[in-house]
């Protein structure tokens, strides 16, 4: 959740880090602070509580800023102890001689607090991260040395965590070690850099690498050093990030979500471009051989979100194109079942982050339970890709807001050309059902572009429904996963209470809550099932209830349904693809128009690398 930047090189570090936490602000905002090491090599701490921008206007309230070329720095989302400048980060010994931030949770932090008392330690907030940080401290004056230190702090904590650490006695060294929690390291020109993820990178140095768990990192002069827990050195792969520096940036829009919304058509080409070779599906960088494709029982998709929600239309496309099995799970919930498998089951785990801490967990009860793994991630490196048996990387590029679009229909994309490859190898496509298929996913991207251009039509119902606060979403298969992940927006970035509802489920209770002041929109995509949604929408229209509509070109529309926002017609297995975009239009322009924050919706995070 919480956002860390590490610099150590020969600009002043200030500016770098506060430009790293920038890019960073996404994983949270609740407050933000660094720490530098000045010219005398004492460590300097400057924090504040709110948003970054707060920060820098204490840091030129200062009157100078901090001189020094090594500091570490962090954004972060309360877990433990209110939001406020003293349970803000970084966290410091008594002397501040040693000083760190972390982005995690100690679990078993009472116990150790409790412990450390006992020696003699005193302590000023509510969080686990000064109980991480004194016991770094404990053992490092116990012992001497930072790595040591390091490593037996990792022997003492329960929970997940990435943690950088500054020593007063090296004022030349930035140390770290990440468990469950992401840690990237790059190098440029003689500088080191250390993020929590790859946009902070992106503006000095496209290599980097991928810290794993418990491993220690040690940045100095220039280099970066790996250790194991024995402090035994390790050689780490460098992977080259071809993420386009502009991508990150908002590039003329008001928000990122605008932007990323916008991007939609790029994101759905580039999938589509990187595994579709001379007309055919190319899975080689995928390494999803026909073999395992064949020898597939059944189809497990685990996500948490909007990941979870893609998962959904996938379930609906890969049993109706391969005639195999396939549940999707909540990946917060799986492995808290005791889920029963076969064996010969595809656990396909879903997270544009590759970091989200449920997935990892869930993914690795899978492996546990030995069932073949297929990652759908949109970050190079990232935990799930590395851990998984198969990777399928989507093109979506860095996804800076935090309510996701661009990178869930790059998702979207990943579960249409997973069914197209299991229909072809599993002989339920045929080459002329195949070829179609592919000519019509190949459409989508000038399919959403024209819909984009239609967005002011959508921008005016959302300034006429503005003080609406309850919203519920109805459909029928595949349109009823386009209205879960419509509702799900709706509720990240305006804060109207919306739930979305199988239409054929709306009156066995929900109808009790329809009134005057209810707006229930409609997605109608489906030919077979329109009619009977239209039936559901009238139920709903004689209690009163107002009516919108979002229908496939073609589709009959409800009289009186009041707005009707018509998507260009597709095979109706891609369909989700389309409904989904005046979706996040909509609950974007009610964001803004309702005064919020578009980008750092209150008390929600972008990668949610704790449970």
């Amino acid at each position: 959740m919480c956002g860390i930047v590490g610099y150590l090189g020969k600009k002043q570090a200030v500016p770098v880090l506060l430009d790293g936490l920038t890019k960073l602000e996404y994983r949270g905002y609740d407050s933000a602070g660094i720490a530098v090491v000045n010219a005398i090599g004492k460590i300097e701490i400057i924090k504040a509580h709110g948003k970054l921008t707060e920060l820098k206007k204490k840091v030129k309230s200062c009157g100078k800023t901090i001189k020094g070329l090594c500091g570490i720095g962090h954004t972060r989302w309360a877990t433990h102890g209110v939001p406020n400048e003293n349970n803000a980060h970084p966290h410091a010994n008594d002397d501040g001689s040693v000083v760190a931030v972390h982005n995690g949770i100690i679990e078993n932090y009472s116990e150790l607090k409790e412990k450390l008392i006992k020696r003699g330690y005193t302590f000023y907030s509510e969080t686990d991260t000064e109980v991480a940080t004194k016991l770094v401290d404990y053992y490092y004056r116990k012992y001497g040395e930072p790595l040591r230190a390091i490593s037996e702090f990792a022997f003492r904590v329960r929970g997940s965590y990435a943690l950088a650490v500054l020593f007063g006695d090296y004022p030349n060294e930035i140390y770290a070690i990440r468990k469950d929690c992401p840690m990237v390291v790059g190098l440029a020109g003689g500088e080191c850099f250390l993020a929590s993820d790859v946009p902070a990178l992106l503006k000095y140095t496209r290599d980097v690498y991928y810290v794993d768990n418990l491993q220690i990192t040690r940045l100095k002069q220039g280099k970066a050093e790996f250790f194991n827990l024995d402090r035994e050195m390790l050689s780490l792969p460098l992977t080259h990030i071809d993420w386009d520096l502009k991508a990150a940036e908002k590039d003329g829009f008001e928000h990122y979500m605008l932007k990323e919304i916008h991007e939609q058509p790029a994101a759905v080409k580039n999938t589509l471009n990187c595994y579709l070779k001379n007309g055919k599906i190319d899975f080689s960088e995928v390494k999803l051989s026909d073999e395992t494709v064949k020898s597939t029982g059944s189809v497990i998709i685990c996500g948490c979100g909007s990941a979870y929600h893609a998962g959904v239309v996938m379930q609906y496309v890969m049993e109706d194109l391969c005639r195999i099995p396939v549940r999707v799970e909540l990946a917060s919930e799986f492995r808290y079942r005791n889920p029963v498998v076969a064996g010969n089951e595809l656990f396909v785990a879903i997270s544009q982050s590759g970091e989200t801490a449920d997935t990892i967990a869930a993914l690795r009860e899978a492996k546990r339970l030995g069932i073949k793994t297929l990652a759908v991630v949109n970050v190079y490196g990232s935990t799930i890709a590395r851990e998984s048996d198969f990777v399928f990387y989507t093109k979506a590029g860095p996804e800076i807001s935090v309510a996701t679009t661009k990178a869930y229909s790059a998702q979207l994309i990943a579960g249409y050309l997973l069914a197209l490859k299991y229909g072809v190898v599993r002989g339920t496509l045929t080459d002329e059902n195949y070829r179609v298929l592919l000519n019509e996913l190949c459409a989508l991207p000038d399919k959403i572009s024209e819909i984009l251009k239609e967005q002011s039509a959508v921008q005016q119902f959302a300034s006429e429904t503005v003080n609406r606060e309850n919203v519920f979403f109805i459909g029928r298969g595949i349109d009823y996963a386009a209205g879960i992940e419509g509702s799900l927006k709706l509720k990240e970035i305006s804060y109207i209470h919306s739930e979305a509802y199988a239409a054929g489920e709306l009156k066995h209770g929900t109808i009790s809550l329809i009134e005057s002041e209810t707006l229930v929109i409609g997605v109608l995509t489906q030919d077979k099932l329109a009619e009977k949604t239209a039936g559901n929408l009238e139920e709903v229209k004689s209690r009163d209830a107002s009516i919108a509509v979002i229908a496939a070109e073609g589709v009959k529309i409800p009289e009186g349904c009041g707005k009707a926002v018509v998507i260009p017609c597709t095979d109706g297995h891609f369909t989700a693809s389309l409904s989904v975009i005046p979706l996040q239009l909509y609950a974007y322009y009610l964001s803004v128009l309702r005064g919020n924050d578009v980008d750092k919706p209150r008390n929600l995070a972008k990668s949610v690398t704790v449970e």
